[in-house]
């Protein structure tokens, strides 16, 4: 449950970096490296002339966690409060003691032996 939990209220990037139609690395952890080819371009590179087109692009991949995990108990109706109420007072009694008492043995006897029945009925162990 606590990793559920936790997953759930996690968020990540996946950051993916391509040369072309080519990925060359994708992280999870921080910034895709580059591939080398990168152009560095200024403001008048780029009004000036074609050269400057740069055939690298970065992507990037958010998931957001969830951001509230509070759980309130005053929108439950009275039937809800009582299966709750039931279900914890039986799961904390569930492993209490059970007061089982070991019968005695000696108030009980066994009964008298008058005649050996495996010679009556011929039963014999080999």
């Amino acid at each position: 449950m606590a990793l559920l939990v936790l997953l759930s209220s996690t968020s990540f990037t996946i950051e993916s970096h391509y040369c072309g139609d080519i990925l060359v690395d994708t992280s999870l952890l921080g910034a895709a490296e580059s591939c080398g080819m990168d152009l560095a371009q200024t403001k008048s590179s780029k009004e000036d002339s074609l050269e400057g087109k740069n055939c690298c692009n970065n992507e990037q991949i958010t998931i957001n966690g969830q951001n509230e995990l509070s759980v309130t108990f005053d929108k439950l109706s009275i039937d809800q409060q009582v299966f709750v109420a039931s279900f914890v007072y039986t799961y904390l009694n569930l492993f209490g003691e059970l007061g089982y008492k070991v019968p005695s043995l000696s108030e009980y006897p066994p009964p008298l032996i008058v005649k050996s029945i495996y010679k009556l009925d011929e039963t014999y162990l080999i």
